[in-house]
């Protein structure tokens, strides 16, 4: 099925590769290994949110909107992103983080501060409680001084954001395509649902045979799966289209969520060490690390026995990594 995509800007470097992990294949004796190197994307820009982006910020450009307000945590992939691309576009951007106490000096964060972001820090309680009111706030502040605001909402992954894994789904349909592979699964992490519903409906229409599974990094499955039921509809409500019934469902994991969100037990930075050291992949302990562990324990676990080939989105997040150093020389 062919889908009518929305105007979207090319601000990412695509195609990303798709390579074969063959030593880590292996090693674990299953099935063949492939990443998607989507922390390819771009250089600055890196990861996932740079092909949402492209959809979102194609209709805030389209509509005259000239400020971006944002949200996440202090080491926000997606918040970074948001500030490099309104600087190299021209936007004003606003970022609403999580977490009032901890260094603004490294990873994302300091990237956001150079990108020239205003940024207000809230303790997490009340970001949690209030996040809705705390980005309407702001974004009545710059109407107030004249200025037109587009709130984004986290991880860019509603109805219109969605529209970037679905874009990558295409793109992997090619991929498999060439290398003459029929995978039968397709997994990622997890964490604001944008990048798990894009890949489920994308899926369904260019590469049905293949499995969506999402790797939870903080909610449980219930969430997720309410999330991309929603997002889904949202995008169907927005471009008036007609998509495939009844909808294929991702699987959801939500067992290696560990201590919590940006939280990762020593198994996950062990699992990062080993990636590095065996096939030279760096993956973050907030996203990719997290999902890698729990793929590999689900190989372990004979989840997939009988599968030829699997393959790992990876979604970038490389700039998260270093506030992490020491827990990962702990394990080096």
């Amino acid at each position: 099925m062919t889908l009518p995509f929305p105007s979207k800007l090319s601000l990412a470097l695509t195609p990303t590769p798709l390579q074969p992990l063959d030593r880590l294949s292996a090693e674990l004796g299953g099935p063949r290994l492939w990443v998607k190197r989507d922390d390819l994307t771009h250089c600055a820009l890196t990861g996932n949110k740079l092909r949402k982006l492209e959809f979102v910020l194609a209709r805030a450009r389209s509509e005259n909107y000239d400020t971006l307000i944002t949200c996440g945590g202090l080491q926000s992939n997606h918040c970074r992103a948001t500030a490099l691309l309104g600087a190299q576009l021209g936007f004003k951007t606003a970022l609403v983080l999580r977490g009032d106490t901890g260094p603004m000096t490294d990873g994302n964060s300091l990237l956001d501060s150079l990108a020239g972001a205003q940024i207000r820090r809230f303790p997490p309680a009340q970001y949690r409680a209030e996040l809705e009111d705390l980005l309407e706030q702001w974004a009545e502040e710059f109407r107030q001084a004249g200025h037109k605001p587009w709130i984004i909402p986290t991880g860019a992954s509603d109805g219109l954001g969605i529209w970037g894994y679905i874009d990558a789904s295409r793109e992997l349909a090619d991929d498999y395509r060439r290398e003459g592979i029929s995978p039968e699964w397709v997994v990622s992490a997890t964490g604001s649902g944008g990048t798990l519903g894009g890949l489920a409906v994308g899926h369904q229409s260019y590469a049905p045979r293949t499995g969506v599974m999402g790797m939870a990094v903080c909610d449980d499955a219930e969430t997720f799966r309410l999330k991309v039921r929603a997002d889904r509809q949202a995008m169907v409500s927005d471009c008036g289209i007609s998509l495939p019934e009844p909808f294929a469902e991702p699987l959801i994991l939500d067992e290696y969520i560990g201590p919590g969100y940006a939280r990762a037990g020593r198994e996950v930075f062990a699992t990062i060490v080993r990636l590095a050291r065996l096939e030279g992949l760096v993956l973050d302990p907030v996203y990719t690390g997290k999902a890698f562990h729990g793929l590999i324990r689900e190989i372990e676990k004979g989840r997939f026995d009988g599968c030829r080939d699997l393959v790992f989105v990876h979604t970038g997040g490389i700039f998260g990594l270093f506030p992490y150093g020491e827990q990962l020389l702990n394990e080096c």
